[in-house]
């Protein structure tokens, strides 16, 4: 496999595609039966899942969307019956599949498909072949579903097939491509709302919190990160390690113009007056909480009371 493709085109992934594969993925998954030896699917019956292994369990599918001049933009996508073992491919699914989408997306078309692992293999070639018929350059979107901690970039890798001579014999290769992730607004909606969800357990308040409270401290770690590059690259510039970029430079500059400046006295005095606001907040809120309490508790003293005195001919307590 070659290191990076040189066709020109520019990828452009919606979120969607990613939720669909990860949630397919998810699904064989939790099918599974883990304490079975690895096995072939031949019936295909959890939508194409090929090879099925206790651990990890490949899915395959169609991806979806439009291509305008060198820009391909990857909007949607569905499941594939896709047997490894014989490199069957069911084309009445297929073509019923591509039918029901054309109805609702008429301007959608094939692009290619997506697998899950952790890197492009030959087999996986035969599906791509496969489908040469309908895109005469497939577009292959692969899914790592391994977590890796340390990896800070999507664990989302798009390939294409370039012909290269091996040995003087023309093959088909996979080439990696680059892509940028494309959003729309419901699309972000949609995102927000799904990293809101609770878990299936209910969750606490502290646990929804820690949540929140952690996906801010990535973002302001990640905003740090980046500003720190640029601070290197500056000083770099500075000392003449790189040239000078003047619109380079005023794009540094009309970034930094956004970020808040900590040290001056407006922002403390904005600071302080959030933070009392906050602390206010929460204060009225713990005495709406005992007040609230204390209601419940003098309407049961009042019913358990009331039902005494009408036995000894006593008045309420209030």
């Amino acid at each position: 496999m070659a290191s990076s493709s040189s066709s020109g085109l520019t990828f452009k992934l919606h979120p969607l595609v990613i939720v669909n594969i990860s949630d397919h993925y998810t699904r064989v998954k939790s099918q599974m039966n883990p304490t079975h030896a690895p096995t072939h699917n031949n019936n295909n019956a959890n939508g194409g899942d090929g090879v099925v292994s206790p651990l990890s369990p490949r899915v395959y599918g169609c991806v979806i969307g439009v291509q305008k001049g060198r820009t391909v933009e990857i909007f949607n996508s569905f499941e594939l019956l896709y047997d490894p073992s014989s490199h069957s491919l069911d084309r009445t699914f297929l073509e019923k599949k591509q039918e029901l989408y054309k109805k609702v997306f008429p301007h959608f078309y094939i692009l290619g498909w997506y697998s899950t692992g952790s890197d492009a293999e030959e087999s996986d070639m035969h599906i791509h072949k496969a489908l040469m018929d309908i895109n005469e350059s497939p577009v292959y979107v692969l899914l790592n579903p391994s977590i890796n901690h340390s990896q800070k970039d999507l664990p989302v890798s798009i390939f294409e097939s370039e012909l290269h001579v091996i040995d003087g014999i023309p093959q088909l290769i996979f080439v990696r491509s680059s892509y940028t992730i494309e959003t729309v607004e419901a699309e972000r909606i949609s995102v927000d709302h799904v990293a809101h969800l609770k878990p299936s357990d209910g969750g606490s308040a502290a646990t929804q919190l820690a949540a929140h409270l952690t996906g801010i401290h990535s973002a302001i770690k990640m905003l740090h990160s980046r500003i720190k590059v640029l601070h290197h690259y500056l000083l770099a510039m500075q000392k003449g390690d790189v040239p000078c970029e003047n619109s380079l430079l005023r794009q540094v500059s009309s970034l930094l113009r956004r970020l808040p400046a900590i040290e001056s006295g407006k922002f403390q005095d904005d600071f302080l007056m959030e933070y009392n606001d906050t602390l206010l907040i929460s204060y009225l809120a713990m005495l709406t909480n005992c007040s609230s309490a204390m209601n419940e508790l003098v309407d049961k003293f009042n019913i358990a009371y009331d039902r005494h005195s009408r036995r000894g001919g006593r008045t309420a307590f209030m």
